[in-house]
Formats: C-alpha cells, sequence, structure tokens
C-alpha cells in the first residue's frame, strides 16, 4: 500500500519535479508588452515504408553548431521514491546519444527573435512534452527526464522544458558583439535578419536558439508506391507543400495541390533551378507571417541540407500544431506572436535506392557519403543482397561513428 502511494506522489510531483509548472508571476503573465516575437523552426522526418515517420538516428554525423552552443547533460534525481529508478534507467550522454539516440523526428533551429521599440525584459519558456532538449544558445535551464535510447519511439512524456529567465532585449542598434567559433557554420546566416540583439546571463545573440529530438508522428503520411510514384496524404489543411529531388546538380520541384486531401505524383521533372526555388520557399514563409529576411535567413541556414541529394516534401506545419508540441509561453505578453515551422520528409524513391545500389558496386564512397545521415533507414530498403555490403555497412558505421566537430 505504502509503494503504491509513494508511486503515485512521484507521478504527481514529477511535473514539479522538471520544472514544467514554473511560470512568471501571474501580474507579469498578464502584462502585455510591446514587442513582437517570431519564430522559425524545421521538423525533419524519415518517410517509411508505410508512410509514417520512421525511427532514425537524428544526432549522427558530423557536428553543424559551433562549439560555444550548449549540449544537454542528464540530470540524475536523487530521494524520488521507486518512480525516479525507471526514469533514469541506462541514461546515456550527449556522445552516445549520437549513435544510439533513435527517434521519428529531429527538430532543428527553432530561433526566436525579438522586435521592440525600446529595451524590454522577458522570461521565456518553451515545453517539449513529446522529446528531448538537445541543445541551445544562450544559456538556458533545461529540465527533462534523463535522456536514454528507446524512449522516444514509444512516444513517452519528457517532461523537457527549457527555458530563459531575464532576456534582456537590447535596443536595435545597441553595439553588441556575438559569439564566433573557429569554423565556418549555418548556425550563423539566422543572424542576417533586423531582429533587436538579445542578452541571457552576459550572453549576446540575435535569437533564442534551441533543437531537439522528437517522438511525436507527424501530420502528412508519404510513400512510395510500387510504381515508384508519391503518394501523400492527409494534406488537406497545410498552408503550403512543395515534392523536391535533386540527382547531381539537376534539381526539380512541384508545388503541391493542399486543397484536396491526398495526392499521387511524379517525382518532379530535374528542370528546376534554384533561384525560383528559393523564391517559392520564401514567399511561402512571408505568407505565413514572417519578415523577408527572416524568410531569407532561413532558407539560407538550411541551404546546403534542404536542397541536397534526393527525394524529399517541405510543407508548413499548421501552427496549432507547433503549439501543441513545443507550447511556448512569454511574460509579459508579446503584442505578437508568429511561429513558422517547415516539415521535412525525406523520401526513398526507387531513383535513390537505385543510385546507392550503383555507388556500392562501383566503390564510390563519395556518392555514397553523400547521403550521410539517412544511410541507416536508407540500409532497411536495399535488396538484402546489398544489406550486407561491406561498403556500404563501412560507410554507415563511419557515419555514425564520427565524433561532434562543433560546426563544419
Amino acid at each position: 500500500m505504502f509503494k503504491r502511494i509513494a508511486i503515485v506522489i512521484a507521478i504527481l510531483g514529477l511535473p514539479a519535479l522538471l520544472g514544467i509548472t514554473i511560470n512568471a508571476s501571474v501580474d507579469e503573465s498578464a502584462r502585455q508588452a510591446a514587442f513582437t516575437v517570431h519564430e522559425w523552426g524545421t521538423f525533419t522526418s524519415v518517410a517509411g515504408p508505410d508512410g509514417k515517420a520512421a525511427p532514425w538516428l537524428p544526432l549522427a554525423g558530423p557536428g553543424d553548431l559551433p562549439c560555444f552552443v550548449e549540449r544537454f547533460r542528464n540530470l540524475l534525481f536523487k530521494n524520488f521514491g521507486p518512480f525516479a529508478a525507471d526514469i533514469q534507467k541506462n541514461p546515456i550522454d550527449y556522445g552516445k546519444a549520437r549513435s544510439q539516440l533513435l527517434g521519428p523526428i529531429r527538430m532543428e533551429t527553432p530561433v526566436l527573435y525579438f522586435y521592440s521599440d525600446k529595451p524590454e525584459k522577458a522570461n521565456v519558456r518553451v515545453a517539449f512534452p513529446k522529446g528531448f532538449i538537445t541543445e541551445w544558445y544562450p544559456q538556458a535551464t533545461v529540465y527533462q527526464t534523463p535522456v536514454r535510447a528507446g524512449v522516444l519511439q514509444k512516444s513517452s512524456d519528457t517532461g523537457a522544458t527549457i527555458r530563459w529567465k531575464t532576456v534582456e532585449i537590447l535596443p536595435r542598434n545597441a553595439k553588441v558583439s556575438f559569439p564566433q567559433g573557429s569554423t565556418a557554420s549555418h548556425y550563423y546566416a539566422a543572424r542576417e535578419t533586423e531582429a533587436n540583439p538579445i542578452r541571457v546571463n552576459g550572453q549576446t545573440e540575435k535569437f533564442l536558439f534551441y533543437r531537439g529530438v522528437g517522438g511525436f508522428p507527424v501530420p502528412v503520411n508519404v510513400a512510395v508506391t510500387e510504381s515508384g510514384q508519391v503518394q501523400i496524404k492527409h494534406l488537406g489543411g497545410k498552408p503550403h507543400a512543395i515534392l523536391f529531388e535533386r540527382r547531381g546538380e539537376r534539381l526539380g520541384y512541384t508545388v503541391v495541390d493542399t486543397s484536396k486531401s491526398d495526392a499521387i505524383l511524379d517525382t518532379p521533372a530535374l528542370t528546376g533551378d534554384f533561384d525560383s526555388l528559393r523564391a517559392e520557399l520564401e514567399a511561402a514563409l512571408v505568407r505565413q507571417g514572417l519578415f523577408a529576411r527572416e524568410a531569407a535567413a532561413m532558407v539560407e541556414t538550411w541551404r546546403d541540407s534542404w536542397f541536397e541529394e534526393g527525394t524529399r516534401l517541405f510543407y508548413i506545419v499548421p501552427p496549432a500544431m507547433v503549439d501543441q508540441i513545443l507550447p511556448l509561453t512569454i511574460a509579459p505578453r508579446p503584442a505578437n506572436v508568429v511561429r513558422v515551422f517547415v516539415g521535412r520528409v525525406e523520401v526513398f524513391t526507387p531513383a535513390t535506392i537505385k543510385a546507392v545500389e550503383t555507388a556500392v558496386y562501383a566503390n564510390d564512397k563519395t556518392v555514397i557519403a553523400t547521403y550521410g545521415r539517412f544511410l541507416g533507414p536508407i540500409l532497411e530498403r536495399v535488396p538484402d543482397s546489398l544489406r550486407a555490403n561491406a561498403v556500404l555497412d563501412a560507410a554507415f558505421k563511419n557515419y555514425i561513428g564520427q565524433t561532434d566537430s562543433c560546426g563544419r
């Protein structure tokens, strides 16, 4: 009986322990400020054979973030009854998570911009109950159950929250210096906006940045038919969607008709050009509420990743879903908040599988390497005779074995 009571108390106390109920004062939360907040980010997933998001290793491969960005450290709980032993069983650190943390979603580079005509201060909190917060900047307080392999495949609650206390919104013309790593990184492209600089605990930046790995389902189903076409379901209500393909130096894209629930499409003809695609994407982002320079910064940030070799679907995530996946609390309340997230679904068509197969038999490691972090899911789709191929297996192990190099 007492053990049962202890478990109930532990479960009820978990949200408080993880910081889920941490909020600003009632008076501060009720006050409306004059500043505006804009946010953009990406949810990257891999389409499984059934069209649903399949597990993969989102943290694997070479690092693409500067070394000043913070990485998660597991917090172990003491004196928390029998429940504590379960939630911190077999935790893995950041290094191990890169090769062990399977999950269907990589939440990539959400950034929060602030626009204000005068200096302000704000408390910011983002919850991520179906995922783990893995990287962030500036300094923040992160609460979540210890990161463990296998948890996200069960869509378990992690209690994850990230909180920036006393974010100083500085004058737009304030003379500040931002941190700079020793190597190039697409992290810096997000600074190319007219947002106010911010300061947290003495650290300055142009935005609040965070990343994570999630276990929630995506709102579209993307499958490849037996004839090699791409079948997309649950399109109704999506503001915008684009099917993209690149083979070598050639690319193509199709703007998807989202007025219908489903669509079956041929892969795009490789007759497009990057400038037209960029204009199409930026216009879609602006229609959702981003400023033009924010949209340009987002596309520039992901230019080397979004438009790499292969086939993928881009879609605007419905705002209500963003708020459900990542509840955002800012105190005092901003005059306006805009959140625009792009979903990216990686699709493995017969052309991709054939390209990998040809490269393997030719021992072309350069071509194989272009599929990088998606080699794991590709291994699940190649013929059995190829799955055990030493070249492909070595390429995959080499990729996941790379350490975090803090940028590229």
